[in-house]
């Protein structure tokens, strides 16, 4: 478990909600309604009187905690010399680029395509402007 917790590896700690914050209730709601045995359709759909970005930000957020568990468990697994291209199978390559230091698509190794798609990620989960913590700062504004 060591290797799986390195900081120096793409898993990154969980994003939280703020206890007693209206997102932290719809998560609660959210992780209940999964576990429930209920079908997806149902435990996914917007509770009445919510708002929409604010759900919909609720499960990007835990969407993204659940790819960063999964990674980390495989990530020993796929080192550079294993995985030297980032791929979807023997058609589909994928190439990175951020418009800063990669301003064309660019062919990574797996791992490195990795690292700089779970930074990418985390830098809009965390930016206020896109998901904001509190509730109304952005009223109406879209996720």
């Amino acid at each position: 478990l060591k290797q799986v917790f390195n900081k120096d590896k793409t898993f990154r700690p969980k994003r939280k909600f703020e206890p007693g914050t209206q997102r932290f209730e719809l998560h609660k709601r959210a992780q209940a309604s999964l576990y429930s045995g209920l079908d997806l359709k149902a435990a996914v759909q917007l509770p009445s009187g919510e708002d929409q970005n604010d759900w919909v930000a609720v499960h990007v957020v835990d969407f993204f905690n659940r790819i960063n568990l999964i990674y980390g468990t495989i990530c020993e697994f796929c080192t550079e010399r294993t995985c030297p291209v980032m791929s979807g199978g023997p058609k589909y390559e994928y190439r990175w680029q951020d418009d800063v230091k990669y301003k064309k698509p660019t062919a990574l190794p797996a791992p490195q395509y990795m690292n700089l798609l779970m930074d990418w990620i985390e830098v809009q989960i965390n930016n206020e402007d896109i998901f904001p913590t509190r509730v109304g700062k952005c009223e109406g504004d879209v996720l």
